[in-house]
């Protein structure tokens, strides 16, 4: 038997854990609790056991290698701000466009919790798929959930509280930390009319304080928010060539 050790990566191909069992019994492994994507190399712990680092090695070059690849280029920098920012906007778009080929249903709005974005900005350039993952280091799915005007309502009111998210397929205006003015598709908010609404697993499940959807039924692919993006990268390429998104007022603060 060998020495133990830990295996500190941040985002590892499936192949490796398999190969990584392969010595479990002989050898005590230590899996990583979650996989993420980090743009350092994966050399410094894994040399502790160099057998083990020589197999690994060529799939953490793979892996980097695919990071690196370039999937389109932003034509202006995409700022995160609110209540309403262009890097907001391009997700909820994507999470709208992309979500409605995955679902037998009419979408009529999509949102993205504000603090679920986890960069600031994609600066113009080359985008990589590796700063997809920075954005969006999660394994949320989009989920689609259908909401009466009331229940949207509330939704809106939890998302005005927080200073406004990106939407898309919506806008509304917020005054007294309260959403107004409410329209979707180009249509006044009824009360008694049914919408449905597209969200991430996180929030359709209750998260970042939305519990009034938590026990809301909810239609799955298993679809991811981060594949969403990557997919409307490649649908803004082959239609206009770049990838953008601007501000359109869908969210503001009411006069």
């Amino acid at each position: 038997m060998t020495r133990s050790f830990i295996i500190q990566l941040r985002l590892i191909h499936p192949a490796i854990l398999v190969l990584l069992a392969a010595f479990a019994s002989c050898r005590t492994v230590y899996f990583p609790s979650k996989a993420e994507y980090s743009s350092q190399r994966i050399t410094k712990d894994l040399s502790i056991d160099s057998s083990l680092y020589r197999i690994v090695r060529p799939y953490g070059d793979s892996v980097e290698k695919s990071m690196n690849t370039i999937i389109g280029t932003v034509r202006q920098t995409l700022e995160k701000e609110q209540p309403e920012g262009t890097l907001g906007n391009f997700m909820a778009d994507a999470y709208l466009t992309m979500g409605a080929q995955q679902f037998d249903k009419p979408i009529d709005a999509a949102f993205v919790n504000f603090g679920g974005i986890r960069l600031q900005q994609l600066p113009a350039g080359p985008l990589t798929i590796g700063k997809i993952f920075e954005l969006m280091p999660f394994d949320n799915v989009l989920v689609l959930q259908q909401l009466s005007g009331t229940q949207l309502q509330s939704f809106l009111d939890l998302v005005a509280a927080r200073g406004g998210w990106p939407v898309s397929g919506i806008r509304f205006s917020i005054r007294n930390k309260k959403a107004v003015d409410i329209f979707i598709r180009d249509r006044p908010l009824q009360p008694v009319a049914q919408y449905w609404i597209l969200n991430s697993d996180f929030v359709a499940s209750g998260g970042d304080n939305a519990e009034m959807l938590k026990s809301l039924p909810q239609l799955s692919t298993g679809y991811l928010a981060r594949k969403a993006l990557i997919d409307y990268v490649a649908l803004q390429t082959r239609q206009q060539g770049f990838v953008g998104a601007q501000l359109e007022k869908r969210v503001i603060h009411a006069q």
